[in-house]
C-alpha cells in the first residue's frame, strides 16, 4: 500500500489497539464460518438439491483450500506486506460469501466454499502475524493475544448460536451474507489504522516447488482424513491419499532444506518451543473439534434441542474460554513460564472432557454438561492464549507470516483428523452397542431407546479418546516448551539473533 502504512522500527504503533479491533473482527468471521455453515447445511442441502453423498463437499471444499494454501498465504503476507494481504483476503472472503449466499446449484455452492478457503488462507496468517509484529511489549502482547485467543477458541461456539438464529428465523443464505458486513468493516478499519513496522517484509523470490509440494501434500492429508470418515480407513483412495501426502510432505522438507529462499524455513519449526506448540495445539484441536460435533448431535438428536437452544447450551464453554484467555492467561502470562499455563490448561480441559464421558440419554444439563463445558472452556482458553503468543514470539519479522500460518495449519489439520478419527471411533462403538442390545427390544419405543443409547455410547467412547489426547497434549507442552516468561527468561529466536522490533532481546535457552 502507501508509505503511510509503514512505521519506524522500534516505535510502538499508536493505533495498535484500534488495529486489534479490526484484526479480532476478521478472526471472528473466519472462526464463525467454520461452524455457522454446519447448522445451515441441512436446509441448504434441501434447497439446492445436494445429494447425501455430495453434502460433505460443502465443508470439504473449504477445508481443502484453506488447509492446503495456508503456508502459501503466510509467505504471501511476508512478501506483499501483511496489511495488503489482510485487506485483499477480507475483500475476497466477502465476495466468496456473497456467491455462497446467492448459490442456485451445488456447483456454485462448492465453488464459493473453495473460494472462501482460498481467501481465508490469505487472511488468517496475515491477521496473526500483524499481531506478532505490532504488539512487542510483553504485557501488551499478553492482553492482545488473550483477546485473540478467546476469539480463536470461543468463536466456533458463537457460530453455533448465530447459525441457529439465522437458520431458524431468517434463511440459511444469511449464514453466508452475514460475513459481508464483518469483512467490509474489518477491511475499511484495517486500511485506515494498520501501520506495519519497517523492514519486516521478506522480499526473497517465491519458492515455487515448495508451494506446489506443500499445497498438494496438505490437500492430500486433509482429504485422506475427510474421506476416511465416509469411506473407511481401508478404502484404496484413502490409503493412497495418506501415502501420497507422506511422500509429498517428505519431498517438501527435503526441498526446504536445500533451497536458498524456502517457503517454510526449517528454523521456524525445528525450534523446540514452536515445534512443541504446533504439536500440542494440533492435538488439542483434534479433541475439541470432535467434541463440538458430538455435543451438537447429542443435544439436537438425543435431547431434542432446537438449533438456537443448542447454540445457547454452548455458552458456558464460551464463557470459560473468554475467562481463561483474557483473565487467567493474560494476567499470568508475564509472571510464569508458558508451559505452566499450557500444561495445566490442557489438563483442566481433559477434566472437563472426563465429566462428559458420563453422558447418558437422560443426563441432566446442569449436573454434567454445564460443569464439563465450563472446565473445558477454562482449560482451553488458558492454554490457547500463551500458545498463540509464543508461536510467533522471537521469530524473525520476515518469518512472522509462515510462523503464523503453521499455527493455523496445525489447527486445520487437527480439525480434519479429529472429525474423522473420533467419528470413526464413535460409529464403531454405536454399531457394536446396537448389535448387542437390539435383540432384547421388542417394541418400536424400546428399539428407538436402544438406538439413542447406542449413539450416546458412541459419543462417550470417542470422548474417552479425546481425554487421552488432551493428556498427551499437556505432556508435550510441559516437556517441549521450555521458554521462560516473556520479558524475563528465555525464548529462542528463529535461527538468528534478530527479535521482533521493539521486543527486549532474550537469552537463548540451552536445548
Amino acid at each position: 500500500m502507501s508509505d503511510t502504512a509503514v512505521k519506524a522500527p522500534g516505535v510502538p504503533d499508536a493505533g495498535r489497539w484500534k488495529a486489534l479491533v479490526f484484526i479480532a473482527l476478521a478472526q471472528l468471521m473466519v472462526v464463525l464460518d467454520a461452524t455457522i455453515v454446519n447448522i445451515a447445511l441441512p436446509s441448504a442441502q434441501q434447497d439446492l438439491g445436494i445429494s447425501d453423498g455430495n453434502r460433505q463437499w460443502v465443508v470439504t471444499a473449504y477445508a481443502l483450500a484453506f488447509g492446503g494454501l495456508l503456508l502459501f498465504g503466510g509467505r504471501i503476507a511476508d512478501l506483499w506486506g501483511r496489511k495488503r494481504t489482510f485487506v485483499v483476503g477480507l475483500a475476497g472472503f466477502a465476495v466468496a460469501s456473497a456467491l455462497g449466499g446467492a448459490a442456485t446449484n451445488e456447483a456454485m455452492m462448492f465453488g464459493s466454499r473453495a473460494l472462501q478457503g482460498v481467501f481465508g488462507a490469505l487472511l488468517a496468517p496475515a491477521a496473526l502475524s500483524l499481531l506478532a509484529v505490532m504488539f512487542t511489549d510483553a504485557k501488551e502482547r499478553a492482553k492482545a493475544f488473550g483477546i485473540y485467543g478467546a476469539i480463536a477458541g470461543g468463536g466456533g461456539a458463537v457460530g453455533l448460536i448465530l447459525g441457529g438464529f439465522l437458520t431458524e428465523y431468517l434463511n440459511w443464505r444469511w449464514t453466508f451474507f452475514v460475513n459481508i458486513p464483518f469483512a467490509v468493516v474489518a477491511a475499511a478499519g484495517a486500511y485506515l489504522v494498520i501501520r506495519e513496522p519497517q523492514g519486516s517484509r521478506n522480499r526473497s523470490p517465491l519458492d515455487i516447488p515448495g508451494v506446489i509440494l506443500s499445497t498438494l501434500g496438505l490437500v492430500a492429508l486433509v482429504y485422506g482424513f475427510t474421506r476416511a470418515e465416509s469411506e473407511g480407513w481401508s478404502d484404496a483412495v484413502t490409503v493412497g491419499m495418506f501415502v501420497g501426502s507422506a511422500v509429498l510432505l517428505l519431498a517438501f522438507v527435503l526441498v526446504e532444506a536445500r533451497v536458498k529462499s524456502p517457503l517454510l524455513p526449517l528454523r521456524v519449526i525445528t525450534e523446540r518451543n514452536r515445534g512443541g506448540i504446533y504439536l500440542s495445539l494440533g492435538l488439542a484441536i483434534i479433541a475439541m473439534f470432535g467434541l463440538f460435533l458430538f455435543l451438537t448431535y447429542y443435544l439436537q438428536i438425543v435431547k431434542g434441542y432446537t438449533p438456537v437452544k443448542t447454540g445457547f447450551a454452548f455458552l458456558p464453554m464460551i464463557a470459560g474460554m473468554i475467562t481463561g484467555s483474557t483473565q487467567i492467561g493474560t494476567r499470568l502470562m508475564t509472571r510464569v513460564a508458558p508451559r505452566l499455563l499450557m500444561g495445566p490448561g490442557f489438563l483442566v480441559a481433559a477434566l472437563g472432557m472426563l465429566l462428559l464421558t458420563r453422558l447418558e440419554v437422560d443426563t441432566s444439563y446442569a449436573a454434567v454438561l454445564l460443569p464439563g463445558m465450563l472446565l473445558l472452556g477454562l482449560g482451553m482458553g488458558t492454554a490457547f492464549m500463551p500458545a498463540m503468543s509464543l508461536a510467533t514470539m522471537g521469530v524473525e519479522p520476515r518469518d512472522a507470516g509462515v510462523a503464523s500460518a503453521m499455527v493455523n495449519t496445525s489447527q486445520q489439520v487437527g480439525g480434519a483428523i479429529g472429525t474423522a478419527l473420533l467419528n470413526t471411533i464413535a460409529a464403531s462403538a454405536t454399531t457394536s452397542y446396537i448389535t448387542d442390545h437390539i435383540g432384547g427390544a421388542t417394541s418400536p419405543a424400546q428399539q428407538r431407546l436402544v438406538q439413542l443409547e447406542g449413539q450416546v455410547q458412541g459419543y462417550t467412547s470417542a470422548i474417552w479418546f479425546a481425554v487421552g489426547i488432551l493428556v498427551v497434549a499437556a505432556a508435550i507442552a510441559l516437556t517441549f516448551v521450555n521458554a521462560g516468561r516473556p520479558g524475563g527468561a528465555a525464548v529462542t529466536g528463529s535461527g538468528s539473533d534478530d527479535v521482533v522490533e521493539g521486543e527486549l532481546p532474550v537469552p537463548v535457552v540451552a536445548h
